[in-house]
């Protein structure tokens, strides 16, 4: 069951990594790394910062639990439902209505004329935000009934609406390119949730509202899970959007130069870690609640040796043939051979941090399984608070690439926290020869 669903995940996340670096081979070709492919990377960055923290497992964490000992599961996920969709349909219109500030606020140090051009593709990229937690949602309840299949592809669909708004706009002026790729990210979203109604009502999951009263106790402890597994599993995407953020005081160019290297570097993370993490969790959980800690512990041992194995060589390759991966992936078009060296720069500084990160999440299961989603965050945060310290140290002496290889150092501290909570004694024993 385990290796069956780790290669359903892994499969999937591989087929959408790999229609990602065909729409990133086009944004590059097409678009390049200039000032209007900086303006919507960080439009995009806030949405698909919390479409990676909900689809990476903060939700699920969440709800399942909360989900399964619920008796009144209907009524439980469709306040559930309303509370959440509701409050990012606001939050969305907000951001319309206040795009020029929310522009200045992420991009700090871009100027007033370059605010001007970014603060519309903010109010269009938000709206995926509401999108991808119906989608979310709808993959819970699916992963409850054991179906990883349709969430594991749907993600595709995203990079297919993007691709698409690439290849319609590839002969207009770059501006407009750039709104074209931003309505491309909703289309993939109004895609995304079509496949999971599909799949859905095939798992006759669709009675999903019931308006009658009941006791707030369910929802309200979700409510807390759900705070505290959000900012555990979000780490590397908020090191990744500080990074961004402080990007925008460099020489242009350089948020580019970041997003990509980050993008590569993502794909072995998310194909081995975070699918092996989605797969492993339910089970920790389920040996941890009949008390058979033995078994959960063989579970992460048997996972850690393997992602052990997974990451190290694809650092290792990484590492070597940097330059040929952003050559071969990027370069072409707008994207010239200075880019590509500035961005393998960076890539090899995030690679540095690819173990740490992904044997961090596997631990991190434990925590999340015995309901301490509370020392989960609080790692999280101080792992972060690291990552920022490090950031402002390293950005002035080496531009991005001290950005990037901050990220990482803030990776070990990560690491080194969650086994920490983990039990240094209880890591030793695992791994002890027999």
């Amino acid at each position: 069951m385990l290796i069956k669903s780790i290669f359903t995940n892994s499969s999937g996340i591989l087929v959408s990594r790999i229609l990602g670096f065909i729409r990133d081979l086009l944004t590059a070709s097409i678009l390049g790394a200039n000032i209007y492919s900086d303006i919507f990377f960080v439009a995009f960055k806030l949405p698909n910062l919390f479409r990676r923290i909900f689809a990476e497992g903060a939700f699920t964490q969440a709800f399942i639990p909360a989900y399964a000992k619920s008796n009144h599961k209907i009524r439980f996920s469709s306040i559930v439902f309303l509370q959440l969709f509701g409050f990012l349909i606001i939050l969305s219109l907000l951001v319309t209505a206040f795009s020029h500030l929310v522009a200045k606020a992420i991009a700090i140090g871009f100027d007033e004329k370059t605010i001007d051009l970014a603060a519309p593709l903010f109010a269009i990229n938000f709206y995926y935000l509401p999108m991808i937690f119906i989608v979310t949602f709808m993959a819970a309840l699916l992963q409850y009934k054991h179906h990883f299949a349709t969430t594991a592809y749907a993600t595709a669909l995203l990079n297919i609406g993007m691709i698409g708004a690439l290849l319609i706009s590839q002969n207009m002026d770059k501006y407009t390119i750039a709104f074209y790729l931003s309505y491309g990210v909703l289309v993939g979203g109004i895609l995304q949730i079509f496949v999971h109604v599909i799949a859905i009502k095939k798992h006759d999951l669709c009675k999903i509202f019931h308006f009658k009263k009941h006791k707030k106790k369910e929802e309200n402890k979700f409510y807390k899970n759900f705070f505290a597994a959000t900012v555990g599993s979000s780490t590397a995407h908020i090191s990744a959007f500080i990074d961004t953020w402080l990007a925008s005081f460099l020489m242009t160019g350089s948020i580019s130069y970041l997003y990509y290297a980050n993008r590569i570097f993502q794909l072995p993370l998310a194909l081995f870690a975070i699918a092996t993490s989605i797969a492993l969790f339910p089970m920790i959980a389920r040996a941890i609640k009949n008390k058979d800690e033995d078994k959960a512990l063989n579970l992460m041992k048997k996972s850690s040796l393997i992602l052990l194995g997974l990451l190290s060589f694809a650092m290792f390759v990484g590492i070597v043939f940097n330059e040929f991966i952003v050559w071969l992936l990027f370069e072409r078009g707008a994207f010239t051979s200075e880019d590509t060296a500035n961005t393998a720069l960076i890539l090899t500084m995030y690679l540095i941090g690819l173990l740490p990160f992904g044997i961090a999440k596997i631990f991190s299961l434990w925590l999340y399984a015995k309901e301490q989603q509370g020392k989960a965050a609080k790692i999280s945060m101080q792992s972060l608070g690291f990552n920022i310290i490090f950031s402002l140290a390293l950005i002035q002496p080496f531009g991005a690439a001290g950005l990037a290889f901050a990220s990482t150092l803030s990776g070990f501290v990560l690491f080194f926290l969650t086994i920490k909570a983990f039990g240094f004694e209880k890591f030793k024993n695992m791994f002890k020869i027999q």
